[in-house]
């Protein structure tokens, strides 16, 4: 057996690589060569263009048959932004934190996963690790492209663990057993741009998109159900073409966001949001982008070994949530039972994104126990 890795000195290789969304090359490399030393055979693959390509996808197996344990997760980040202490891709460790681009989310986590099996004299069944580089991205050539691979070669693991970062104050305190769906929408109002003065030769289509908003804003999705909180519509973005003082815009845009539970789906919110739109300004265009639907996944053997694993190690009994932004368990969910658990995750996408060297390590502990069960 090869000597365990170290789930730091992973950790901070890994953040070392710039990898914005949607990610490829030289962090895959660094992932790559820490699962080949430990047995795994690695295919690796390119796809797509501009603007959501290209991205690099990679599965990992080790072992034969069943059980068939998965665990994905993305080497892609969101962009740093301006204004962090340090170089967001020069991992640092400042009084026992892990800082840098990815080191919450979810560097570290793929770091711990690769420490815990190297810990793991495997004698039977099947590892593998599901990796891309854009779930930060639209997941166009993201993980629904290694579901393809993995259907096209009928491998269907038994169980997929997701290492986001689902704690919220303590690590272990929260697992995610299912997730909202999402959709983003664009509604378009055209206009005639004219002057302010002579608004009988122009359209103005600011009424227009105010009355569009407030209708929608007065929708009453749903209460939410024993597993899912209320679906929820946000606009994120109102604009116009021109800000000038005396000009009547030639056209109006608004942008929302619908995350929604499994009461909804993503199409027929859609149709709601087109029927509110034909009624309050004929003529207008909706664009839709559905990023997933809803998903729950069934109590069942993996929340067991999950929930012993965390209690074990933290003396924690989590709470099994739904809460929260999406992740690629809406379409790992077609393959078998799926839950998200990571470290705290309080700065992800944040400047200084960080997390605590003892979290990371006892995670690293935690996916142990939660391996050994699953393989037992």
């Amino acid at each position: 057996m090869t000597d365990p890795v170290d789930p730091i000195a992973l950790a901070r290789a890994l953040i070392n690589c710039p990898s914005v969304t949607p990610a490829r090359g030289e962090v895959f490399d660094v992932l790559d060569s820490a699962l080949s030393a430990l047995g795994f055979t690695i295919h690796r693959w390119v796809m797509g263009g501009a603007p959501d390509g290209p991205t690099e996808n990679m599965v990992a197996t080790r072992g034969s048959g069943s059980p068939h344990f998965g665990f994905a997760g993305h080497l892609d980040v969101v962009p740093p932004g301006e204004g962090w202490s340090g170089d967001p891709f020069d991992a640092h460790i400042d009084n026992g934190v892990l800082v840098g681009r990815g080191a919450n989310d979810m560097k570290s986590a793929i770091a711990a996963f690769v420490a815990a099996v190297s810990r793991v004299e495997q004698d039977k069944g099947t590892i593998s690790f599901l990796i891309t580089g854009d779930e930060e991205g639209y997941a166009t050539y993201g993980t629904p492209r290694i579901i393809d691979w993995l259907n096209e070669r009928q491998i269907r693991p038994d169980v997929i663990l997701i290492g986001e970062p689902t704690s919220v104050d303590r690590l272990g305190d929260t697992v995610k057993i299912g997730r909202r769906g999402s959709v983003n929408m664009w509604i378009e109002i055209p206009g005639v741009q004219g002057h302010v003065a002579y608004p009988h030769r122009a359209t103005n289509p600011i009424p227009a998109i105010a009355r569009v908003v407030s209708a929608l804003d007065a929708i009453h999705l749903d209460d939410g159900n024993d597993a899912f909180p209320p679906s929820n519509l946000e606009f994120t973005a109102i604009s116009v073409p021109t800000q000038a003082s005396n000009v009547i815009p030639g056209s109006a845009t608004a942008q929302l966001n619908i995350r929604f539970n499994n009461l909804q789906s993503g199409a027929e919110l859609v149709r709601m949001v087109e029927g509110v739109v034909e009624r309050e300004a004929p003529g207008a265009v909706v664009k839709a982008r559905i990023s997933g639907e809803a998903f729950l996944t069934p109590p069942g053997r993996l929340f067991d070994v999950v929930v012993e694993s965390i209690s074990e190690e933290t003396g924690l009994q989590p709470e099994l949530s739904t809460s929260g932004g999406t992740s690629d368990g809406r379409f790992l969910i077609q393959l078998c039972p799926v839950v998200d658990f990571g470290l705290p995750n309080a700065s992800m996408h944040k400047l200084d994104e960080h997390a605590a060297v003892e979290d990371i390590e006892a995670l690293a502990r935690i996916y142990e126990r939660v391996v050994r069960k699953a393989l037992g």
